[in-house]
Parts: C-alpha cells; structure tokens; sequence
C-alpha cells in the first residue's frame, strides 16, 4: 500500500548568490512526481486548487521559482536555464529520479530548460497555454524585444494590465482580469523586469531542438493562432481548451486535472 502524505508540507532549498527556493510537497511519499512550475508574476499557489483534486497517489511539488512567491534571491543571472536549475535543485533535493513537469505561461520556458538539463529525469512536459506567443516566442529581435519591453519600464502595472487583457477571451470576467493584474503587478522588481527580459530573448527553437521529451500543449482556443499551430505543431502535441482565460488552470481546476491525470497515465 502507498504512503500518503494528505497534507502539503513547506520546503526550501538553498543555491548560489543568497538563493533560497520554496516549495511545497503533496501526496504520495513514493508515486509518481509530477512538478508544477508557475507562470511570470505567479506563484507555486496559483496550483493550490489543482493539487486539491489531483489523484493522491502522484507526488507532487509545486516551486516557487526565485524572487516569485516565497523564494529570495540576489542573483545576477536571469535566465530560463537558471530558472531550471532552481527546479533542478529542488528535485535534486527530494531524490526525484522521474517525473512530469507542467510549466504555466513563462513556467513552461523554465519546464523545457529543467527536461534539457536533466534528460534522464524529464520524462514529459505539459504547457498550460504557453509557448505559442509568437510575440514572446521564439527569441525576438532586438527591435521587437524593445518594443515590447519599453512599456514594462515605463509603467509595469500599466503594461501588465494589456497582458492580461490580451490573455483573456471576450467575455472575460472583469474582476478576475484585475486580480491577475494586481497580483503580478506587485511582483518584486528588478527582478520583475530582468524575468520578463530573459523570456524575451529565450531561444525556444534551440530547446525544442535539443530537447527529446514529448510535449503537450493544453491552448485556450480563442487566444492561439494558426500560425502558432503551424509552426510548433510538428514539435508537441497542442489540444485546444474552452476553460477560461490565460489562466485556465485557476479558473478550471477540476478540468484541468482531468488534462493532467490523462497524460501522467499515458
């Protein structure tokens, strides 16, 4: 019989330049792991209603990644690989040998850069409605990429406020679009900032190159493109989803598990 742990329990690691990652560990002491790895602005509990109705024979660990949530750091280098290796010194630290890692928004950049570094522990990589901004992604011009930032440095709430609006389909709830908007708005600069910058010149064609997991990409029907399906269709598998925003997750939690549980199984 498999222990269970019912009750999530706070963790942290340490890593270089005053790095200190938080994260929590749910289910299963021995199932198996799935990792959850929250979006830019966002936090490990944006998927505290997912691990609620999650099977409670997975492991899961939900990160905090730095200067996000409950996590500190002084660093210098804002990268996604070192995002990565802040979940890579989480699963380091609770002996994870296999897993799952589903990356929301900027956290499915850090999902691929974590199965790039450790192809022998990523098993499979889920995006919740990622990677198929091709204003975002793949890396951007120096024009384009400073198109896009110059608002951010201007007047983060501001900018962050059209972000979201342009993750939400029409009909959107008001008040949720200024939760979304306050809440990332508040995240610590310059961090903030300098996350933002290195999404921005993340080379996701070199990853998805390198990278040999299979992908899955769980899209919001409304927001994704043609030319978004064309272009990465051959790389992951994108099934399209009618559950809410940009932040379905959130929104549709016990649908999205039925996503998530269907490609753990797989």
């Amino acid at each position: 019989m498999m222990a269970i742990n019912r009750n999530a329990e706070s963790h942290e690691v340490r890593r270089p330049d005053d790095t200190s990652i938080r994260y929590t560990v749910s289910g299963s002491a021995v199932g198996p792991a799935m990792v959850l790895v929250h979006g830019w602005g966002c936090d490990r509990h944006d998927f505290d209603a997912i691990i609620a109705h999650l099977p409670r024979q997975l492991r899961v660990l939900a990160i905090d990644l730095a200067e996000h949530g409950d996590s500190r750091s002084t660093r210098g280098t804002w990268t996604m690989e070192e995002f990565a290796r802040d979940v890579a010194a989480v699963l380091e630290a609770e002996s994870v040998g296999s897993c799952v890692v589903v990356g929301h928004s900027m956290g499915r950049a850090v999902a691929v850069e974590t199965a790039r570094l450790l192809p022998h522990t990523v098993t499979r990589v889920v995006a919740l409605d990622a990677l198929h901004y091709l204003s975002l992604f793949p890396a951007q011009e120096e024009h384009a990429a400073e198109a896009l930032l110059r608002p951010f440095r201007e007047d983060f709430a501001g900018a962050m406020r059209g972000m979201v609006e342009s993750g939400s389909p029409p009909g959107t709830d008001p008040a949720l679009m200024d939760a979304y908007t306050k809440k990332m708005s508040a995240m610590r600069q310059p961090a903030g900032l300098h996350a933002l910058e290195a999404l921005v010149h993340w080379d996701m064609d070199a990853a998805l190159h390198e990278g040999s997991q299979p992908i899955t990409l769980f899209a919001v029907r409304t927001i994704i493109t043609q030319e978004a399906i064309d272009r990465y269709g051959h790389r992951m598998r994108i099934d399209l989803v009618d559950l809410g925003s940009h932040h379905f997750h959130a929104e549709s939690p016990e649908a999205t598990v039925g996503l998530l549980a269907a490609e753990m199984s797989d």
